[in-house]
């Protein structure tokens, strides 16, 4: 009884040991509060398992007034046109109400989520997508990437360029109630730009940082990346970038390497990006910059945290063979 991890269990053992001691069924009943037909179950369950029989089993609780069949068919539709409901986006109380003022379904609000969880969906920040994509075109590039990678005599090259700002990027914590939950913010906006060049293949990363982007820095690049990465005869090198002015400049002069562009407004085909955002999140949450040096020195550390393990580049910028 002492034991017991729960009312009721201590309750009903209670009642087993005074009947151990002689009171009848009648005044067990009346001390525990319990109907006759109660004590009969305990006793009828002590007697089938013992002391284990007698631990309370969660339940499933009542039956739902609404089923969710009913849900899926009042829910999901207007879940893929919110405008149906008279509304942009969902929210739960959103939901709660709809269901029960314009379609007067009695359920409470917990209900309502459950159903949200249970028809499988969750709450997610929608992501920004350019409306101006070709999907032709993307469709006609999807299968490119893959026929390449598996071709030994094709190395690829995925270059991108990011910016980096010194304010911090307040990550999501535990704290207790009344305590502060700030981040030191400067409000100095200061920013650098890092341009850089990855190999799925192989994991090889070469970056530069800079104050800005145009045509000579990126032709900077190039020049490094032609001494580092020297021709290989047989081996063509594919150097895949997005659409910006400064990657089709006419007096851009390229080594040994292939432009080939991204279609328009497709960052989801370029693996880096999945670089960026990692390096992003590992490096520079909650990171404030107070001096332009204290951001260029902490970029020069997390740049050379993926440049020195290229097995785990190579899985983050990984293309589906």
């Amino acid at each position: 009884m002492e034991a017991a991890p729960t009312k009721r269990g201590f309750i009903r053992l209670q009642a087993i040991r005074t009947l151990l001691l002689g009171f009848t069924r009648a005044q067990v009943g009346q001390l525990c509060d319990r109907s006759d037909r109660m004590v009969r179950l305990w006793i009828e369950l002590f007697n089938r398992g013992g002391i284990d029989a007698l631990a309370p089993r969660k339940s499933s609780g009542r039956p739902r007034k609404t089923k969710l069949e009913r849900g899926r068919d009042l829910l999901v539709p207007v879940f893929e046109h919110p405008a149906q409901a008279g509304v942009v986006h969902w929210t739960g109380v959103k939901v709660h109400g709809y269901l029960k003022e314009q379609l007067c379904v009695d359920l409470g609000y917990r209900i309502a989520v459950r159903w949200l969880h249970e028809l499988d969906f969750n709450l997610r920040f929608p992501k920004p997508w350019p409306e101006h994509q070709n999907e032709q075109e993307r469709q006609a590039f999807r299968e490119r990437p893959t026929g390449w990678i598996n071709d030994p005599r094709v190395k690829l090259w995925f270059c991108d360029e990011c910016g980096f700002e010194g304010d911090p990027r307040p990550r999501r914590r535990w704290v207790q109630p009344g305590k502060p939950r700030t981040v030191p913010y400067q409000g100095d906006h200061i920013r650098q730009h890092v341009v850089g060049a990855v190999s799925p293949q192989t994991g090889e990363l070469f970056n530069r940082i800079m104050d800005g982007m145009d045509t000579d820095e990126f032709q900077f690049l190039l020049d490094q990346l032609a001494e580092t990465v020297p021709k290989v005869e047989g081996m063509r090198q594919l150097f895949i970038l997005d659409n910006a002015s400064w990657h089709k400049a006419g007096r851009l002069r390229w080594p040994h390497f292939e432009p080939v562009y991204l279609p328009a407004y497709s960052p989801d085909y370029n693996p880096i990006e999945r670089l960026w955002l990692r390096l992003k999140a590992d490096w520079f949450w909650d990171f404030g910059a107070r001096p332009e040096k204290e951001l260029a020195d902490r970029l020069c550390a997390a740049i050379n945290s993926f440049g020195s393990d290229p097995t785990k580049t190579a899985s983050i910028c990984s293309i589906r063979k």
